[in-house]
């Protein structure tokens, strides 16, 4: 029944046809819709008399009218009949599949159905709740009202009834060029709701347009997948920002822990500084008690040679009032004597004062402790050192090589890197060999292999298998022994302390080329070998040699051997050549 409806539904009102005229393309229209296209399209105050034609709404056909306008078109009664029909069969009750459907059609919310809808059509005051709401009158009835209003007979029977719905959620939206038309259509080149006029005579009549419930499907499904995808974004976002406030709570947590760290190390500093303090407070006092001391035993020093002299001045005041010759002869002599005895041993009399108040040991200088507690700040890593080419040396198997650092102080050791240079200019990394990369490296007589240590990059001058480590260098200096005569190494100095650590740029350095001599056990017994073992001639007396197996005996080549084994490189040696006959 549903899929007869759509067909029995006009292209114009959407509703069952009412009238229909059957149009020479074999279409359908309600004559009310037909008389509708045909004022719409009369200019105003123009009859509708002076139009001949039109377009069907279906196939876009033109349908071309005689002088009886519409009335010469033919009715479709067998559609007429087939509407009748139909409307019969859908007053059977609420289940039947025209009430089905149109519950369907427009179903009201929850917000809707909860509010009070009053009858339109009561004459009483106030008016009763209305039960129903015509779509096609677009009118809330009450019971009554309803039963006076709609009898179950033609042509009420095809109209809509469904729960009571708000008059402002009944009428629709409003055609925006048709003020008494509703949208039924959407124009795909304008992005806009039209009505079926639009379409016909208006100004989209040649636009794509679409059904409602089309582009309803279509914007439902674009924006269920965009508001999935918003819904996927806002959950990662929440993720992220769970995340970051984690974060956030971690970062207050390192900051209480570093700030607890600071202050407990800068309290053990002001507490070296006041033992310091205090330790050299008590040896200021010290030596104030000895300076003291010492001065106050000088003091008592002088105030008992200065009571001696007293006495001796007094006495000598004494002898000198008196006028009786006799007597002060008697009695001067004495007194002239000790007199003469303490201007002449005044020196011995006086005691050695020493006036040095200064306290010369005690002369203090924190300008250098000042300048590093000026500088206190987190340990970074320490600046690369520099590998001096002009320090390094080298013999045929050894090289000494030498750097420098501008900020040794702040330095816990070196770590020396070394490989053959094969002419090779790949990029050396220089974090690849962070110190933490390399638990198993221990202080060791000459270096330890990189090929020990698991997880190391590439990309260096060889494979990293190559690379030879002498790690915990407290020096600025180092000498690796067992290289390759003749031979280019690279070699990399790593500077380390508790932040980190940062290499030097590469440096090439070659080993000398490895001298040797012939052995003359091993030589020709026809040749001779000089005493040096640098020269080689020929020697008739071939029978004073003794037979050895390890001596040429060839006949057709005279050789001697070196006296050192080569095992790998490329050597060469300049050899002069004497006269000779063959």
């Amino acid at each position: 029944m549903e899929t007869l409806e759509s067909e029995l539904t006009c292209p114009i009102c959407l509703e069952l046809f009412e009238d229909p005229l059957l149009l020479p393309c074999a279409h359908s229209l309600c004559f009310s819709c037909a008389h509708r296209i045909l004022v719409s399209s009369c200019s105003s105050g123009e009859s509708i008399e002076p139009i001949t034609a039109f377009q069907c709404p279906t196939c876009r056909y033109v349908i071309s009218l005689n002088h009886r306008g519409l009335d010469g078109l033919k009715r479709n009664v067998t559609l007429q009949n087939i509407i009748d029909r139909f409307q019969k069969a859908s007053v059977s009750g609420p289940n039947s599949p025209s009430e089905s459907r149109r519950e369907r059609t427009y179903r009201p919310s929850s917000t809707m159905s909860s509010e009070r809808i009053a009858c339109q059509f009561c004459e009483q005051d106030p008016p009763r709740d209305a039960v129903k709401t015509c779509i096609t009158c677009e009118v809330s009835y009450c019971d009554r009202c309803l039963r006076a209003t709609h009898p179950n007979k033609k042509p009420f029977t095809s109209h809509r009834l469904v729960e009571p719905v708000p008059d402002t959620h009944l009428r629709g939206i409003a055609c925006l060029d048709h003020e008494n038309e509703k949208v039924n259509m959407y124009c795909v080149s304008d992005d806009q709701l039209i009505c079926a006029l639009c379409k016909l005579v208006g100004r989209h009549r040649d636009h794509q347009v679409a059904s409602l419930n089309d582009r309803f499907e279509k914007l439902k499904q674009t924006l269920e997948m965009n508001l999935t995808n918003l819904v996927k974004r806002n959950s990662e976002l929440e993720n992220q920002m769970a995340k970051l406030i984690q974060i956030c709570q971690q970062v207050e947590v390192n900051t209480a822990m570093h700030e607890a760290k600071l202050m407990e190390e800068c309290d053990e500093l002001v507490e070296i500084i006041q033992q310091r303090k205090q330790m050299i407070a008590v040896k200021i006092k010290e030596t104030k008690v000895m300076k003291l001391r010492k001065l106050a035993q000088q003091v008592a020093n002088c105030r008992q040679c200065l009571e001696r002299s007293t006495v001796l001045i007094n006495q000598a005041e004494h002898i000198l009032k008196e006028n009786d010759q006799a007597r002060f002869l008697q009695s001067a002599k004495n007194i002239a004597e000790r007199v003469a005895m303490a201007t002449a041993s005044s020196q011995v009399l006086i005691p050695d004062i020493n006036f040095n108040d200064a306290f010369e040991n005690f002369a203090l200088d924190f300008s250098r402790e000042k300048k590093l507690l000026e500088g206190l700040d987190y340990l970074t890593a320490p600046n690369p050192p520099s590998i001096r080419e002009e320090l390094c040396t080298a013999s045929h198997d050894t090289i000494t090589v030498h750097w420098i650092s501008d900020d040794e102080f702040s330095i816990s050791s070196y770590e020396l890197q070394y490989t053959i240079f094969t002419g090779q200019a790949n990029f050396i990394s220089k974090s690849w060999c962070s110190w933490g990369l390399w638990p198993e490296i221990r202080k060791c007589k000459e270096a330890v292999s990189c090929s020990r240590l698991a997880g190391a990059p590439r990309g260096l001058y060889n494979s990293v298998d190559s690379w030879m480590i002498v790690p915990n260098i407290k020096q600025n200096h180092y000498t690796v022994h067992g290289l390759q005569s003749g031979t280019r190494y690279i070699f990399i100095v790593k500077a380390i302390n508790q932040a980190g650590s940062r290499n030097s740029e590469p440096t090439r350095l070659k080993t000398n080329s490895q001298p040797f001599k012939l052995d003359p056990k091993m030589t020709h017994k026809k040749l001779k070998i000089s005493n040096d073992g640098l020269q080689m001639e020929k020697d008739e007396s071939s029978l004073k040699k003794s037979h050895t197996p390890e001596r040429f005996s060839g006949t057709g080549c005279y050789g001697a051997a070196g006296n050192i084994f080569i095992d790998s490189g490329c050597h060469y040696w300049e050899v002069v050549m004497g006269s000779s006959t063959w």
